[in-house]
């Protein structure tokens, strides 16, 4: 067996910052596809569903809460409803201006 030795390495973990998150995070909110969004950033898709988890956990105050099935679906349904507001208050701006 090969033997490491010790302390001699250094950590190759990565340590992101609160900054760097938000931006994997609002990607994979906007698309349907978390690993993609990951991929596009070089981040590990796991790394990012335990960002999401942990950002949820933070929303609700409990990790009980946060994986009762019933308060996920809420919540997709809530975030499908806020897209749907969003899509049609941009098609009002857009049919509202007179024509020339």
């Amino acid at each position: 067996m090969a033997s490491k030795s010790s302390g001699t390495s250094p950590d190759k973990r990565r340590k992101y910052d609160e900054a760097f998150k938000t931006e994997p995070l609002r990607l994979a909110s906007e698309s349907r596809s978390a690993q993609l969004a990951a991929r596009q950033l070089g981040i590990s898709p796991k790394l990012l569903h335990r960002w999401q988890q942990a950002q949820v956990v933070a929303e609700v105050g409990s990790v009980e809460v946060a994986r009762d099935p019933e308060v996920r679906a809420l919540r997709a349904r809530l975030k499908r409803a806020e897209q749907e507001l969003d899509i049609l208050k941009k098609a009002l701006v857009i049919f509202g201006q007179p024509t020339r």
